[in-house]
């Protein structure tokens, strides 16, 4: 999990990578480009890897704080989603193609280099060896002031060569651009906390589906991790660094802990169990990876090499960056390592819908998880999708949808319906008894049977959220719309985020029903709208 520079990557699925490979040209894409033409006030900084995990999350920090903001990206297109999207140059580019890069450093002071070929196949090494010498020459020849690299920490008195192939490669990196004769800030950082972190995502799945695990002997070894934030924080800051500084600098949290005391944290912010954990010496590093990959949905491409890395202890040997970039008041020190989890999760523990499940209109925190993080990021979350075309205005079908529940039911197998709401009362629960406060209207707030309406766009969205026991969050999503020949769609989604093993458990136990349940009440919806629509007077 020492994969903070993996955590810079930029490939979907694989958290590294994107922006490193066979590349064409430059041209300007999605975004505005005079959003990043540098002044007297507003110095230009250049942003490889933005659709990364700590590229995408950094171009609104440096927004916020001044700066011009360019963008270089294999595939614009992923980038439109952003909130910042519109206030950020977006260039088409690849690090490893010179005229790419070349055109993508006009004008630009402070270059972040926050890309990683790592997932990409066993020559990551030396694609990661050629793209970095081409930003440093690059870089060189535009007259960059400053350039800032997020690599790896590694372990005190190890040589280079006898590190894992990824942690080499990080370090390699970061000397070359040191080298490069452009003043260079290289922050070096273990396990970085917040949703779309690979090593994050790894420690997330394996706690939440395995109360009794058989462990690799790597889950003893001490980390200091370090919340996402506040790796932002020490970016930014970098770009402002005194022109002499030219330098590693080592960040983490105020706690060093072990991997397992890692999940032990994880499960008690999360509400878990505490989990058994027994560390046996005969897991291989492949054999980790493996195990990793049969738990959780992380890549094995980018499982291996971070299993690799985990046998190293990645514990700061300095913390020289506080005397550069200062820790704002409050908090007034980097945030511990329950902090750092608690807002990794607080929009799963807060019941919102997140970025991960639908792109957000406005910016979020550091911690939340962004439009182009890997689908396998921000934790377990099942989906059962449906859409019908309906032979009826959208206006007809809105009010079909306003009106369920209560007496008028969920137009679907009204014995499951009222199965589970006695199930639910027999446990404690609600159950189906509270029906609706109106026959035709709902706002926010009101409850719904045993849900609660959580969101209304009169005309177009529903979202409800249940309030029955379950082990996990669930939330039922009615939409109307048009589909592209005009005609009116209905749309139907019930998401469950598993609180767990048992919410998985749970999920896949009532799965054989839901082509019966969910889609009757699409179909029956669909019709009740036709219905009502043709039973007009002339």
């Amino acid at each position: 999990m020492a994969d903070e520079g993996t955590d810079t990557g930029t490939v979907r699925g694989t958290d590294a990578g994107t922006d490193v490979g066979a590349g064409t040209g430059t041209d300007a894409a999605t975004g505005k480009a005079e959003a990043a033409v540098p002044s007297a006030h507003r110095p230009c900084v250049l942003v490889t890897g933005a659709t990364g995990y700590i590229g995408g999350r950094l171009v609104p920090e440096l927004l916020a704080a001044g700066f011009a903001v360019r963008a270089l990206a294999r595939t614009p297109e992923k980038l439109r989603d952003h909130p910042w999207a519109e206030d950020t140059e977006i260039l088409r580019g690849d690090v490893t193609d010179a005229a790419s890069v070349r055109s993508a450093m006009d004008g630009v002071e402070v270059a972040y280099y926050l890309v990683h070929a790592l997932g990409s196949g066993r020559s990551f090494e030396d694609t990661d060896r050629r793209a970095a010498e081409i930003f440093a020459r690059q870089a060189r020849a535009a007259g960059v002031r400053r350039i800032v690299y997020l690599g790896g920490l590694g372990p005190r008195g190890i040589p280079e060569r006898d590190l894992s192939p990824h942690l080499r490669s990080r370090a390699e990196v970061g000397g070359i651009l040191l080298a490069s004769g452009v003043p260079t800030a290289v922050l070096r950082a273990a396990v970085i906390i917040g949703s779309g972190s690979a090593s994050f995502e790894m420690l997330r799945y394996l706690t939440e589906r395995l109360p009794v695990m058989v462990t690799p002997s790597w889950v003893r070894t001490r980390i200091q991790p370090v919340a996402v934030r506040d790796v932002l924080r020490y970016l930014v800051g970098c770009a402002r660094l005194p022109g002499d500084v030219s330098r590693t600098f080592d960040i983490g949290g105020p706690d060093i802990l072990t991997y397992r005391d890692m999940m032990q944290r994880y499960a008690r912010v999360a509400g878990l169990p505490e989990r058994l954990i027994l560390p046996v010496p005969v897991l291989t590093p492949r054999l980790s990876s493996l195990w990793i990959g049969l738990v959780t949905p992380v890549p094995p491409g980018l499982a291996r090499p971070l299993a690799e890395s985990l046998r190293y202890e990645v514990v700061c040997h300095e913390h020289d960056i506080a005397r550069y970039v200062p820790v704002p008041d409050p908090p007034g020190h980097p945030l511990a390592v329950d902090d750092a989890l608690e807002l990794a999760l607080r929009r799963v523990r807060d019941a919102e819908v997140t970025t991960r499940w639908s792109n957000a209109a406005v910016l979020g925190a550091p911690s939340d998880p962004l439009p182009t993080d890997p689908e396998w990021s921000g934790g377990s979350l099942y989906t059962d999708r449906r859409e019908r075309t309906v032979d009826a205005p959208p206006e007809v079908l809105w009010r079909v949808i306003e009106g369920i529940g209560g007496d008028n039911g969920w137009y679907s197998f009204p014995l499951a319906w009222s199965l589970r709401g006695w199930l639910d009362r027999l446990v404690g629960g609600v159950g189906l008894r509270r029906g609706r406060r109106d026959a035709g209207r709902l706002r926010v707030g009101d409850s719904l049977d045993f849900w609660r309406v959580e969101e209304v766009v009169p005309g177009r969205l529903l979202r409800l959220r249940a309030e029955m026991r379950l082990p996990g969050l669930a939330w039922l999503e009615l939409t109307v719309g048009r589909d592209a020949q005009g005609r009116t769609r209905y749309g139907q989604r019930a998401l469950f985020h598993p609180h767990g093993l048992t919410g998985h458990a749970y999920w896949w136990s009532i799965s054989p029903f839901h082509a019966a349940v969910f889609g009757g009440m699409a179909r029956n919806i669909a019709a009740a709208a036709a219905a009502e629509y043709h039973a007009r007077p002339e």
